[in-house]
Formats: structure tokens, C-alpha cells, sequence
């Protein structure tokens, strides 16, 4: 007899299905539009690195869905301002193969030899700054500008009607929303700010009349860039540790130890396969979704096949050309409004993540880890290594690893 939990593909699990991958759309497509990124290759990777993790996980497949990682807009918009879109795609792969090589430790050294490597007062503070790094970008698409502030597409007062419908939308959806609604909370803030949008008369469907109803999605290989590699590979911790967190979440919730078996050996591997297999075809690395989890929570949907029709879904929506195009006509204002809360959150999430594991901030050690991840990342500063740099978050990462290995415990300094 089957458990409530092992695979089970069946035709009537599709409804349910094409309803998880609604439930993931926006905050799938939010990456892409920000980036610059194809969304039509962002839903064919989420599809085929869901796939892959799942063939990964076969042992014993969690009922969870892989698509575009928030943790990698800030790299993205940068690698594609620096080194252009495929040497950027060359540093996301190997993110991937760095998922790789933390499947090997965990297989060789336990997974508690991962948090002893990446703590949480290192792993917070970078969390922290890709939030706040990006918080200027938010802020000038909210003001109708570029992501650098460098042209003006909206007037500011439409913009600001435009991003705060948006913003208050989403809002009001995460605080009050009920049952799958709560899960909506990016799409019904999308759907809000594009109708106000329409009504002011802003929305341009040239895109969407330029665009064919079936087309192959616009695939891009990477090129090799030894500093994209070395830029992107340190951000990659933050997720990787997010992972364990996911994995342990829909452990929790289905009463199934997936840390056991398939063992986070395995899915991280399933991981380290997804995203380097969307890198590889132009796309965002892959991470497991939080809204999927927790539609599988609401409706105790835990059959993992469930997950396998959603990943069709967006394999076959990802060839419908249109649907690129009006995802294309989405005004700068919108994005911004939701982009307010959602980078806010991202930084609320790394403070979150030291509050959690009880990071003593009188501890001198800490204070100076989280200081200097704090001040480099965020400062911008740049080490040249002859031929080789590094800066930004990536810098900051590496700091912090190193100081955490390096200073002595420190002593506490008493309160006054």
C-alpha cells in the first residue's frame, strides 16, 4: 500500500498540479522581469530542474518545486552589466557545481560540518546585504526610473499611484489573505499595479502583438569568466544554506524525515543539478519554493508527482510565446512596489536567521564578523588580486568565512 507520500503519477493530480505552479508563477517570473532574463527559458528551467531533482531524489522524492532564486538578482543584474549575459550564465553554473561540492561534505562530514563552515552569523549578515544592496534598484523602479536611476520611463506621480497600489496589494494579501489566496500575495500585487496601470494608460501591447503564439524559448549558453566564477561562487552560500531550511520545512510539515532519505547528500546534489542545468540554457539558479511548501500545507497535497505536473505545466507554458511577450508589458512601477517589501524581506530574513540560532551580538567575535561582511558588501570595495578580484557580497562572504575560522572566542561586553 502506498504512503500519503510516496510518488504516485495519476492524471487526476494534474488540476492540482497547474494549481501549484499558479501559486509559484509570480514570484518565478519576478526574477527574470527584474534581470533581464528570458521569462519563457525561466519557467522551461524551473520545469526541467524540478524534473531533475526529482530523478536525483528518486530514493525518496520531497514534494517540493524548484524555480528562480531571489538570492541571485543582485549578481545577475551585475554579471549582466559587467560580463554580459553569458559570462554571467558561466558563474551560475558553477554556483551549481558548488551545491556539488557541499553534497560531497555533507556526504564525507555530516551536515552538522556545513553549519560549522557557514554559521549564522556569517550566513545572516550576506543575506542581509543582498537585500539591502538592492535596495536602491526597488527604489528607483518604484519612482518609475531604470534600476540605476539613469532614465525616467514613468512620471513620478503615475509611478508612485502605480508601485503603492502594488506594494499595498501584496501587503494587505500577506497580513489577511486566507487559505491558497495567502500564497498569492506577489501575483495579486502584480495584478493590482498592472490594472491601475492600465487605467492610466501606461501599458504598452507592442510586445505582446510583435510576439508569436508558439516559440521556442530564447536559450543561452554561457561562456567561461574566471571572475564571474569568483564573484557569484561565494553569494552561492546563502542559498545553499536556505536549502537545508527548505528541505527541514516540508520535512515538518509532512511527517516524513527527508533529511534521513533521501538525505540532504542527495538533495543537494538534486540541487546542484537543477541550477546548473538552468544556467547551462540561459536561465535563473534554481531554489525550493517556500509558496509551494506551503500550498502543500494547506492542502495535504504530499503525492510528489504532484510537483512532476507542475513541472510539465511550465515546461509547455514556457513555448507559448505571448505569454513572454505580456509578462514584457509589465510597467517598471509595478515590479518596483512589490520589490519595496520584497527586498526589505530578504534582510528581515538574514537578522531573522541570527535571531534564530541565538548569534550573541555582545560577543566581540561576532560583532566584528557581522560588521565587516556589513561594511565590505555593502561599501562596494573591490581586492585586486592581480588579474583576479573580488568585491561586494562575494568579498564580504569570503571575509567572514575566513574571520570565523580564524578569531579566537571572544568575551562578552557587559551591557550598561
Amino acid at each position: 500500500m502506498l504512503h500519503k507520500t510516496d510518488y504516485n503519477f495519476r492524471l487526476k493530480d494534474s488540476i492540482i498540479g497547474l494549481q501549484f505552479l499558479f501559486v509559484a508563477f509570480g514570484a518565478l517570473v519576478l526574477v527574470p522581469i527584474l534581470t533581464g532574463l528570458d521569462p519563457n527559458v525561466a519557467l522551461f528551467t524551473a520545469g526541467l530542474g524540478t524534473l531533475l531533482f526529482q530523478l536525483t531524489t528518486r530514493e525518496q522524492i520531497p514534494p517540493i518545486f524548484l524555480a528562480s532564486s531571489f538570492s541571485f538578482i543582485a549578481p545577475i543584474i551585475y554579471g549582466l552589466k559587467t560580463w554580459g549575459l553569458a559570462g554571467t550564465l558561466c558563474g551560475l553554473a558553477a554556483a551549481g557545481l558548488f551545491y556539488f561540492f557541499l553534497s560531497v561534505i555533507v556526504r564525507l562530514k555530516g551536515s552538522d560540518f556545513l553549519h560549522k563552515l557557514f554559521p549564522a552569523v556569517v550566513v545572516g549578515p550576506v543575506i542581509m546585504t543582498i537585500g539591502l544592496i538592492l535596495s536602491p534598484v526597488a527604489v528607483n523602479m518604484a519612482m518609475g526610473k531604470t534600476g540605476d536611476g539613469a532614465i525616467v520611463l514613468v512620471p513620478l506621480h503615475q509611478a508612485m499611484m502605480v508601485s503603492m497600489s502594488a506594494l499595498i496589494v501584496t501587503l494587505l494579501v500577506a497580513l489577511l489573505g486566507k487559505g491558497v489566496l495567502r500564497l498569492l500575495p506577489i501575483l495579486c500585487g502584480i495584478v493590482a499595479g498592472y490594472s491601475v496601470s492600465l487605467v492610466l494608460g501606461i501599458v504598452s501591447f507592442d510586445s505582446v502583438a510583435k510576439a508569436a503564439w508558439f516559440a521556442m524559448p530564447n536559450f543561452v549558453f554561457p561562456e567561461w569568466n574566471l571572475e564571474a566564477i569568483i564573484y557569484i561562487l561565494p553569494i552561492a552560500i546563502a542559498p545553499a544554506v536556505e536549502h537545508v531550511g527548505g528541505i527541514l520545512t516540508i520535512s515538518n510539515v509532512t511527517k516524513t524525515d527527508y533529511l534521513k532519505k533521501p538525505g540532504l547528500k542527495t538533495t543537494l546534489l538534486g540541487d546542484a543539478i537543477a541550477t546548473s542545468a538552468a544556467s547551462m540554457l540561459g536561465g535563473p539558479p534554481n531554489t525550493t519554493y517556500s509558496e509551494v511548501t506551503g500550498a502543500v500545507t494547506i492542502t495535504k497535497a504530499y503525492n510528489p508527482a504532484i510537483m512532476t505536473w507542475a513541472a510539465l505545466f511550465a515546461i509547455l507554458l514556457a513555448f507559448v510565446g505571448k505569454l513572454g511577450g505580456l509578462l514584457a508589458t509589465i510597467p517598471v512601477p509595478v515590479m518596483g512596489g512589490i520589490l519595496l517589501l520584497l527586498f526589505g524581506i530578504i534582510a528581515s530574513i538574514g537578522l531573522g536567521t541570527m535571531v534564530r540560532e541565538q548569534v550573541d551580538m555582545n560577543d566581540p567575535r561576532n560583532m566584528i564578523i557581522v560588521s565587516m561582511i556589513l561594511v565590505l558588501a555593502i561599501g562596494g570595495m573591490v581586492v585586486d588580486m592581480g588579474g583576479v578580484a573580488f568585491s561586494g557580497i562575494g568579498l564580504g562572504a569570503i571575509v567572514g568565512i575566513v574571520l570565523n575560522l580564524v578569531l579566537p572566542k571572544g568575551h562578552h561586553i557587559s551591557e550598561q
